[in-house]
C-alpha cells in the first residue's frame, strides 16, 4: 500500500467515524428533548453537531480528491 493510499484510507475511516459520533450525538440531544431537562444541553449538542456537517463535506469532498488521484 502506498503512502497516498494508507492516507486516503485513513481519511475515510475518520470521516466514517466522523459521521458515526453525529449519529450518536443527535440521538443523544433527541434524549435530552423529549425529557426536558435542559434546553441549554440540547442547543449545545446541536452547535457541535453543526461542526461535524460542516467539516463531513469538506473530508467527504478530500476523500474523493484522494481517490481519484493519479497512481492508484
Amino acid at each position: 500500500m502506498t503512502e497516498m493510499q494508507a492516507l486516503t484510507v485513513t481519511l475515510e475511516k475518520l470521516y466514517e467515524n466522523q459521521v458515526a459520533i453525529a449519529a450518536s450525538i443527535e440521538e443523544l440531544a433527541l434524549w435530552v428533548e423529549v425529557r426536558g431537562n435542559d434546553e441549554g444541553t440540547a442547543e449545545n449538542v446541536r452547535g457541535a453537531l453543526e461542526t461535524l456537517d460542516r467539516n463531513a463535506d469538506s473530508i467527504s469532498a478530500a476523500v474523493q480528491r484522494l481517490r481519484g488521484a493519479p497512481g492508484q
